[in-house]
């Protein structure tokens, strides 16, 4: 499958431009405890009525996860040397103290799945769950790397991406000793297996990553069953959908197309992404004439971006032809936490699923 390298690339131009902005919260707290949202399984409620009939805001937060490892206590098979995405070859001695970090704590998660929790040293921001929650930060400000944070803790291995920066600190720590292995930024449902290898290995737990991989897609597969089931069979009757990123107080404002990764996630709802039909590829600065041929039912966005741009009021007010579209005259937004809808990760099918029972049968989370 296609890496869509563009997209990440041109996104992460936009999130270390804005870092301070870009991201969960700006602390070392859960982003919304209060708000965690009690979500049902997709096969246990009742759909019924057009989706397009429907109307109103929907928050979804899935709340800290605790994670399932997939073994307790692995055998590692190290030393191993591994060629990483960036095409560096990597010799792995031991991972006893070992840092995961990326933007949106998948790295960490994964690691924890495989069995290896008890060897992370400290985390990211977008790490929230809660066997990590008392783990030392070590970005600051947001997203950024924080160098002098890292080397206290005297890690004998950092698995990251290029999601986090300033990428100085990471050449830092390269210098200082470090062994860095950079892991596939592309976030999509088609590369989580790949991801989950490629972090497996790394910890020298082949046969561990091959394990998850395998729970993880069953999981997936078995919620796009059910949603294939429940969600409208015809182009006309599916939920015209598109993702927005916004960065309010940066003046980020963006549509998500087509090789984004959003455009996987709203196809395995059983929406309609409408990227395809009016040609919109990667990420594009919105427009009034994009939100016009888009012409969408429901507008999906990150939870603190939709807050940044003055909730719906104040995005409407920034975009008046978006009013003039389904979405916007029936409020038909759904939100999730930044850590948590483009993770695809351990946690993809209950991310789907949540935005699947967010979409035809909102009134069971009420």
């Amino acid at each position: 499958m296609p890496r869509r390298r563009p997209f990440i690339v041109a996104l992460l131009c936009v999130c270390t431009a804005f870092a301070s902005a870009c991201g969960p919260a700006q602390s070392g707290e859960a982003e919304s405890p209060e708000a965690v949202t009690s979500i049902p399984r997709l096969s246990d409620v009742d759909v019924s009525g057009a989706a397009k009939d429907l109307s109103g805001e929907i928050n979804l937060d899935l709340g800290a996860d605790e994670p399932r490892p997939i073994v307790e206590d692995p055998a590692q098979s190290l030393p191993v040397t591994v060629k990483d995405s960036q095409g560096s070859r990597v010799t792995v001695k031991t991972a006893e103290r070992v840092l995961a970090l990326d933007q949106y704590g998948t790295l960490a998660q994964i690691t924890y799945e495989l069995g290896l929790g008890d060897a992370l040293v400290g985390r990211d921001l977008s790490t929230q769950f809660t066997q990590a929650k008392d783990l030392p930060l070590v970005t600051h400000n947001g997203h950024e790397l924080n160098g002098e944070a890292i080397l206290d803790l005297s890690p004998d291995l950092i698995i990251t991406d290029t999601s986090l920066g300033p990428w100085d600190v990471i050449e830092q720590v390269r210098d200082a000793g470090v062994p860095v292995v950079v892991v596939d930024s592309a976030r999509n449902l088609d590369n989580i297996a790949d991801l989950v290898g490629q972090v497996a290995s790394a910890l020298g737990v082949s046969d561990a990553g091959t394990a998850l991989a395998k729970r993880t897609a069953e999981e997936v597969a078995a919620v796009r069953a059910v949603i294939d089931e429940k969600a409208p069979s015809s182009v006309q009757d599916k939920l015209r959908t598109v993702f927005l990123y916004v960065r309010g107080q940066s003046g980020v404002y963006y549509m998500f197309g087509q090789d984004s990764g959003a455009d996987s996630l709203i196809s395995a709802t059983g929406a309609y992404d409408v990227s395809e039909e009016i040609g919109w590829k990667g990420m594009k600065p919105l427009n009034d004439e994009g939100l016009v041929a888009a012409q969408p039912d429901a507008i999906i966005m990150m939870t603190k971006g939709l807050e940044s741009a003055g909730g719906v009021d104040g995005l409407l007010e920034r975009y008046p032809s978006l009013a003039n579209t389904p979405a916007g005259s029936n409020r038909r937004f759904i939100t999730m936490p930044d850590s948590q809808i483009l993770s695809f990760g351990p946690r993809s099918a209950d991310v789907l699923n949540a935005l699947a029972v967010a979409m035809y049968a909102p009134e069971s989370l009420r």
